[in-house]
C-alpha cells in the first residue's frame, strides 16, 4: 500500500479512484472503464508534476523522510557487487545504525559506509532509526583507515536525523567519536565521495560527509539541526517547523548555491520512493562522474583539496 504524505492527499484520492475502477472491472468482465481510469491517471500525473515542481523546504523534509524512500542497504544492494560487511569498533560493540564494508563499484574495489534507518518497525528499532552511537562512528573510522592503508576510494551514504543523544552514547564519548570521524575524513589520502540520500542531520552527517565531493539527491536535506528542533529553540514552538525549514537553507538547491554541495542528483518524478530503480541509476551515474574527477590525484593533493574545500566555506560571505 502506497504511503502518501500530507500534501499528497489530493493525489491519493485520484489514484485511489483509478485503482477502485480497475478493481471493479477485474470483478466484472463486462465493465469497460479503462478510458475513465486512464483519464484519472493523466490527471494524477499532472497533479504529481505540479506538486513536485514547487516543493517548499518543509515538504522536501517530508519527502527526504518518506518511509518508503530507499535507504543505505538498498543502494548497496543495487550499486555494489561482492559487498563484504565489516562489523564492530573493536572496542565496545557493533552499531547497526552504521553499515559498511568492502565492495566493488563498477568492478573497482572500494570501501562503502552509510547510515541505515531500516524499513519496518523491527529493523528501524534494530538500526536505531539511523541514529549512530559512538561505536558506529568508530567503526567508520576503522573502515576509513583500512581504505587508506590499501588505497581504496571511500563512498559514504548519508541518511540520519543526527547522532543518537542518549545517556549511554554520551557516556561513551559521542562528541569525541563524531569529531574523530570528521578528522579521519580530512586525513585519508584516498578519494572520498559522499552522497546525501535522505536526511543529513547535524554532526552525525558531517562525520561521514567531510568529503572531496558531496552530492545530494534532489529532495534530500542537509542541515545543522532539524526544522522542529530549530523552531523549538528559536520560537519555543515546534509547530513553526515550516518557517524554520525556510530559514535553515537545507535543500540541495540552496546548498549547491552556498558551495556546500557539489552536485544535485535528479530523482524520479514524485521522489526516489516512486521509482527506486531510476534513483539507483542516477546515483550510479553521479558516483562514476565524481570518482572520475578524483581519479589519479596524488595523496597530498586529495588531502589538501579536501581541507581547502571546507576551510573556504563561508569565506566569501565574511569578506563581503
Amino acid at each position: 500500500m502506497t504511503h502518501y504524505l500530507d500534501f499528497e492527499k489530493p493525489l491519493a484520492e485520484i489514484e485511489g479512484k483509478a485503482e477502485e475502477l480497475r478493481a471493479m472491472a477485474r470483478g466484472n468482465a463486462e465493465m469497460d472503464i479503462e478510458d475513465e481510469a486512464k483519464a484519472l491517471d493523466r490527471k494524477a500525473a499532472t497533479l504529481l508534476k505540479d506538486l513536485y515542481g514547487k516543493l517548499t523546504p518543509w515538504r522536501k523534509c517530508q519527502v527526504a523522510r518518506h518511509p518508503e524512500r530507499p535507504h543505505c542497504k538498498d543502494y548497496i544492494d543495487a550499486l555494489f557487487t561482492e559487498y563484504m560487511p565489516l562489523a564492530g569498533d573493536r572496542g565496545f560493540a557493533d552499531d547497526h545504525a552504521v553499515m559498511g564494508g568492502l565492495a566493488r563499484f563498477d568492478d573497482t574495489p572500494v570501501v562503502v559506509i552509510g547510515h541505515e534507518k531500516g524499513n519496518d518497525t523491527q529493523s528501524r528499532i534494530e538500526r536505531n532509526f539511523g541514529m549512530a552511537r559512538p561505536e558506529g562512528y568508530r567503526k567508520a573510522i576503522r573502515l576509513m583507515e583500512m581504505a587508506d592503508r590499501f588505497g581504496l576510494p571511500v563512498i559514504t551514504l548519508v541518511d540520519t536525523p543526527g547522532a543518537y543523544p542518549g545517556k549511554g552514547a554520551e557516556e561513551r564519548g559521542q562528541s569525541e567519536a563524531i569529531a574523530r570521524s570528521t578528522e579521519k575524513c580530512l586525513q585519508i589520502g584516498v578519494p572520498l565521495v559522499s552522497v546525501v540520500i535522505g536526511e543529513g542531520g547535524s554532526g552525525g552527517a558531517v562525520a561521514f560527509a567531510t568529503a572531496n565531493r558531496v552530492a545530494m539527491l534532489e529532495h534530500s536535506v542537509y542541515s545543522v539541526i532539524s526544522p522542529e528542533g530549530c523552531a523549538s529553540i528559536l520560537w519555543k514552538d515546534s509547530d513553526k517547523m515550516r518557517e524554520a525549514a525556510e530559514a535553515l537553507r537545507l535543500t540541495a538547491q540552496d546548498l549547491l548555491n552556498l558551495g556546500v554541495c557539489d552536485r544535485i542528483i535528479p530523482e524520479p518524478l514524485g521522489g526516489a520512493h516512486r521509482d527506486s530503480a531510476a534513483a539507483f541509476e542516477s546515483v550510479r551515474e553521479a558516483l562514476r562522474a565524481l570518482l572520475g574527477d578524483l581519479d589519479g590525484m596524488e595523496r597530498g593533493k586529495l588531502i589538501d583539496a579536501r581541507r581547502r574545500k571546507f576551510l573556504s566555506m563561508g569565506a566569501k560571505g565574511l569578506a563581503a
